[in-house]
């Protein structure tokens, strides 16, 4: 403090120098003396003497102004450092205090860590001691023991090792046995969760988008219009294309499109196909309608054998008899309670390679077994079961006999062969998971099929279809053998043998139609 006040003292001094030499600079400049002189009147009203005392007070004064400005900011700029100073001194003071106060903690927690582990220390070392006495003290007892045990017992130590060591011989055996058995359980639990997750694993690797297949298919019209040429005059064109394909067209539920119904594939893929051609083409008539249907059945094998080639192809079997292909591509227009088959063969056969290929089995012969597990299906034109006819097509063909040995046993509850169970078992997944096929489809064609065959079972009848649904059947028959008035005849007897002989929902209707066309060529 004295120091400020020294500072602010001869900051004061300097200043009331500072006036005094500015004044007297002032009063010796030239330029002050080259002025003008007062005026006369001036002159007589002040002298010369009165003035410079007046000028010397005047700066004075002002001199000493300044000089108590200067003091004043001094004061204040002084205040501020010695106010910033002791709260830089209180701070560091604090700061100081807290880590001497953290030092203290921590110091104290080492000591209480050193003295916790200095007791330890002794702990440790009084138990070893203890630890030590005792296990003198066993050794001691068990010499005891060993010599009474020998007395009563009359017998040397390797006496008695040799009954100890029978009767742990023993022990082992038992526990061995024990043992045994809980390996067993504990392989075949893990065997069982193998697997179940080479199943899941088989399903998910070959498993493919399949979509229940109904008995209706959808042909787009570019225009509306096409339906009345479709009709023809007086129903013309759509009675003879039901007539020619056995299939049912619908032009009036969907807008911009034809419903093609028929429970048969094949028909309805012929009808299907023949009625896009149509439609494309633009002349629809009769006698093109004829032609173009007779056309679509002729490339329907072409279309077959394509599927069949494909089928092979996707799963790299080659060195295939072509005749062995053209079944196949039946699959193509063959359904199992709604699942197609050449899906459902593609599935199988990829879930079984899987499982084959997992378990070390031979994947040529799960291939072939699971191709042609089901190929006794399309042979319709035989009487035997799918398994049967499928056995003794392959043999005819000179299949491998393991092949063929997958093909005969895939129904049985029990294979010969590690293979005949993965297609098997392939078979079972690829048919069995949800929404691969649905259930009453396989009755719905059978009672369909026999209502054709009650129709077809009549003297004079070329042809009948079953159409919407069941609801109705469509006999056509010869004109030569059958005429106009025996038409209402065989209706009654068709309607009455089928409601003595099936069973069916509902009313069927049963329609009889006799034609006659005459042609003649002009040459």
């Amino acid at each position: 403090m004295e120091i400020i006040y020294i500072v602010l003292i001869v900051t004061a001094f300097l200043g009331i120098s500072g006036g005094y030499v500015f004044y007297s600079k002032r009063k010796d400049s030239p330029q002050e003396n080259n002025k003008e002189s007062p005026k006369p009147a001036e002159q007589e009203k002040k002298s010369p003497a009165v003035q410079i005392d007046v000028d010397k007070e005047s700066v004075v004064i002002e001199a000493r102004s300044k000089a108590k400005d200067i003091v004043f900011e001094a004061k204040e700029s002084a205040l501020d450092i010695q106010s910033k100073a002791q709260d830089q001194a209180r701070k560091i003071k604090e700061e100081a205090l807290e880590a001497e106060r953290k030092a203290a903690l921590f110091k104290a927690q080492v000591d209480a860590k050193a003295k916790e582990l200095e007791s330890k220390a002794k702990s440790l070392v009084s138990i070893k001691e203890n630890l030590e006495k005792k296990q003198e003290e066993i050794e001691n007892f068990h010499k005891k023991q060993q010599e009474e045990i020998e007395k009563i017992a009359s017998m040397s130590k390797e006496e008695a090792r040799e009954i100890i060591l029978k009767n742990l011989d023993k022990n082992l055996v038992e526990e061995k046995g024990k043992r045994i058995r809980e390996k067993e359980e504990e392989i075949r639990k893990e065997s069982e969760e193998m697997a179940k997750q080479i199943l899941m694993e088989a399903l998910e690797f070959g498993s493919t988008d399949i979509v229940i297949e109904h008995s209706t298919s959808k042909v787009k019209l570019p225009d509306e219009e096409l339906k009345g040429r479709i009709i023809g005059k007086e129903g013309r064109n759509i009675r003879t294309f039901e007539e020619l394909t056995g299939a049912d067209l619908d032009l009036d539920s969907s807008p911009g499109d034809i419903i093609v119904s028929c429970f048969d594939s094949v028909r309805r893929a012929v009808a299907t196909a023949a009625l896009e051609r149509l439609v494309a083409d633009g002349r629809i008539q009769p006698a093109r309608i004829e032609e173009i249907v007779d056309q679509t059945k002729k490339e329907m094998d072409s279309i077959m054998y394509k599927a069949g080639d494909s089928l092979c192809h996707k799963l790299g079997l080659y060195n295939i008899p072509r005749e062995l292909i053209q079944i196949l591509g039946r699959f193509k227009y063959r359904f199992s309670y709604g699942q197609n088959m050449l899906e459902h063969t593609m599935e199988t056969a990829r879930i079984g390679v899987y499982i084959a290929e997992e378990i070390g089995a031979d994947i040529e012969t799960v291939k072939l077994g699971c191709v042609f597990h089901d190929i006794g299906k399309v042979l319709t034109d035989q009487d035997g079961s799918h398994v049967e006819l499928g056995v003794e097509l392959l043999r005819k063909y000179k299949i491998p006999e393991e092949a063929i040995k997958c093909v005969g046993e895939h129904h049985d509850d029990r294979q010969s062969t590690i293979e005949s169970a993965i297609v098997t078992l392939a078979d079972h997944v690829s048919g069995a998971r949800p929404g691969s096929r649905g259930e009453d489809y396989e009755s719905y064609v059978k009672r369909l099929k026999d209502l054709e065959e009650a129709a077809m079972s009549f003297d004079g009848v070329e042809k009948a279809y079953a159409v919407s649904a069941g609801r109705e059947v469509r006999v056509f028959v010869k004109p030569e053998k059958v005429d106009d008035y025996s038409t209402a005849l065989l209706a009654k007897d068709i309607a009455r043998k089928i409601e003595l002989e099936q069973n069916y929902p509902g009313v069927v209707k049963v329609i009889v139609i006799r034609e006659t066309r005459v042609s003649e060529t002009a040459k």
